[in-house]
């Protein structure tokens, strides 16, 4: 279950702190998925980088299963990311001297469990159909397929939560409806914890719960 209480963001400057969240609240359980919109800068992006471990918050607490990655060592943060967080982003970021299968495995580097990592990149290639194309690198693909490829890699350690920063803001209509179908299928057969930020009203509307943020709030629609 991912907790989310009273959470507030700051980022200092030069004229006093800005504040881009204020408390925000809510629960998700595994299996429920919800859109974000809201205006350019409204801090949807600081929103996700917290709920991730990658920011920490000004204030407020965010626990997964019952664990607060903002009390853990720096190497237990890591680890926890790695294993319990998975990460989607507008660019599909993926590295371009490294094959499909190789991107999708990147996240397994740090584990030991090699056979079964391979197993299960390879299935989830299968899933985001690109089986046929497991060798070629980024330059051969599409943009679409670039994005299941990135899709797949955050789901290759069989994360709780999937975070999705504007999943289908770079890709043309017809791209960004199977992205945004294949990422809602795999959630629902992975039952993870989906939080997709997003300025597409065509695909907040595929989401059962959506929340907007505007002025530091995140108020469900």
């Amino acid at each position: 279950m991912l907790h989310v209480t009273d959470l507030s963001k700051e980022y200092p400057t030069a004229r006093g702190p800005v504040r881009v969240l204020f408390g925000v609240s809510f629960d998700m359980t595994p299996g429920e998925a919800v859109a974000v919109m809201g205006p350019s800068g409204s801090g949807k992006s600081s929103l996700l980088y917290v709920l991730g471990g990658l920011e920490p918050p000004s204030s407020g607490t965010v626990t997964l299963d019952g664990r607060n990655p903002f009390q853990m060592s720096p190497a237990d943060l890591a680890s926890f990311r790695n294993k319990q967080v998975g990460f989607v982003f507008q660019d599909h970021c993926l590295l371009p001297q490294c094959s499909v299968l190789e991107n999708v495995l990147i996240p397994t580097l740090v584990s030991p469990d090699g056979g079964r990592d391979m197993q299960r990149a390879t299935e989830l290639i299968d899933l985001v159909g690109l089986r046929d194309r497991i060798d070629h690198r980024p330059a051969e693909l599409s943009g679409g397929e670039r994005q299941r490829v990135a899709i797949a890699r955050a789901l290759v350690r069989e994360p709780r939560l999937l975070l999705c920063d504007e999943p289908t803001g770079n890709l043309d209509r017809a791209a960004a409806e199977n992205v945004a179908s294949l990422l809602l299928d795999l959630h629902r057969l992975k039952q993870t914890i989906l939080i997709v930020v997003t300025h597409s009203a065509a695909l907040a509307e595929r989401f059962p719960v959506r929340f907007h943020l505007d002025d530091s709030r995140l108020h469900r629609q």
